[in-house]
This record gives structure tokens, C-alpha cells and sequence, in this order.
């Protein structure tokens, strides 16, 4: 089986602000984290991954980034533009560190919420306000984008590609291609076992998931389902 696997991560260690419902599961611990790296890091071909983060949690520049350094790894940063600066979460000089140590600066939007949900004229301001205001930070183009929870349509799509963006990340799991506009990874969850992380770091989906994975994709990719 070809392609790339994207490993998705939510925050590490201690939450350092209070937690939206939900998204306790997706915080896993030091441990777990240095053991997905460490795995990842000893593979033949480490480039085959692509490590991600969501909701510019304080651990992704206190803990990812020098776990990272230290292992000779890149890793792709999606900020909530709207939490910048907050307790817990990235401010501007932490954003400008990540991004001059190599890693790759992104867009999760402005707020915490589903794209599929908004009007035309919120989603511009989330997808193209939040573009700007990271490339103000971090003086260079911001060209990709982590779609909160997962969750996308056709409208979101199209409105990925006219605000300029060049890759979207959703939360479809399995593999994908380099050259591909979507491009689907797995969300590490605290609860998952080193049997669960073998899989992942794979691939390897059932062939029953798969066909399912597969067909869910193409029906979000031409349906609507906001307003």
C-alpha cells in the first residue's frame, strides 16, 4: 500500500486552560507523545508521516516543538487565531519560535467551530482573517488549513481553494497523496494502546473501513451540508 500517513495531535501533558466539551479524550500524555515520535523517528522512512497540530495549545511550542528538534522532525501548526495570546494557548513570539525553528504555520480558523455550519460571509472572515493575521506574525505565506473536527463540504472546500489555501487537512484517517488538496490523518486519542498506534502509523485500514472512508469522502466532497 502507498501514500502518506498524517498523525494528528490536540494537546500534551497538563491542559493549561480550561477544556471545551469533547476534547479531553483527544489530550494525551507526555509519555504517549515521546513514544509516537520516538516510533516515528525509527521507521525507514520517517518522511512517509506528517505530523500535525490543532487548537495552538501552549504544549505544542513548550513540549511538540523541542521533541521535535530533538528528533530531527517537522511537524504542521493550525492556529486558532482567536486564542492567541490566551492562557494556555500560543501568543505571537511563540508562533514566530515554532515557525523559525522549520515547522510549518496553519490555519484552524478564527474560533472553534464547524466551517459546515457558517454562513458565506462568516466562513470568508474564518478562512481568510485568520490567514492574515498569521502571516502578519510570521512574515511569510500561510497556504494550508486543519478543518475543525473534521468536519467539511463541497462550500468548505471551495472556499479553501478561493481564499488561496493550497492543502486542507480534515480527519478521515488512512493514507493520502503528497499532490492531493485533501488530505486526511488520524487524531490521536489518550485511551489508545500501542496495538492501536501500530495501526495507525500503518495505514492499514479493514477493507470494510475503508470502502466506507472512501465513499464518505467523495459524498462530503460534492454534497452541501451548511446553510
Amino acid at each position: 500500500m502507498t501514500g502518506l500517513v498524517g498523525i494528528n495531535f490536540h494537546g500534551i501533558g497538563t491542559p493549561q486552560r480550561d477544556l471545551e466539551p469533547g476534547e479531553g479524550p483527544y489530550w494525551i500524555s507526555l509519555r504517549q507523545f515521546h513514544d509516537v515520535l520516538d516510533r516515528i523517528a525509527a521507521a525507514p522512512d520517517p518522511t512517509r508521516f506528517t505530523i500535525t497540530f490543532d487548537d495552538s495549545n501552549l504544549s505544542d511550542h513548550d513540549i511538540a516543538l523541542p521533541a521535535l528538534v530533538e528528533r530531527g522532525l517537522r511537524g504542521r501548526f493550525f492556529v486558532l487565531t482567536g486564542r492567541i495570546g490566551q492562557a494556555g494557548s500560543l501568543d505571537a513570539a511563540h508562533l514566530r519560535a515554532v515557525s523559525d525553528a522549520g515547522m510549518t504555520i496553519g490555519s484552524h480558523g478564527i474560533r472553534h467551530v464547524a466551517w459546515t455550519g457558517l454562513d458565506k460571509a462568516e466562513l470568508v472572515r474564518e478562512l481568510q482573517n485568520s490567514r492574515t493575521q498569521l502571516e502578519d506574525i510570521c512574515g511569510h505565506p500561510v497556504t494550508e488549513a486543519g478543518i475543525p473536527f473534521g468536519l467539511y463540504d463541497a462550500r468548505v472546500l471551495r472556499g479553501l481553494q478561493a481564499a488561496g489555501y493550497t492543502a486542507a487537512w480534515s480527519s478521515d484517517g488512512g493514507r493520502f497523496r503528497q499532490d492531493a488538496f485533501l488530505r486526511p490523518r488520524t487524531s490521536l486519542q489518550g485511551s489508545m494502546n500501542s496495538s492501536d498506534l501500530d495501526a495507525i502509523l500503518s495505514g492499514r485500514m479493514a477493507p470494510l473501513r475503508r470502502l466506507r472512508r472512501a465513499v464518505g469522502m467523495v459524498r462530503k466532497r460534492w454534497t452541501v451540508i451548511g446553510p
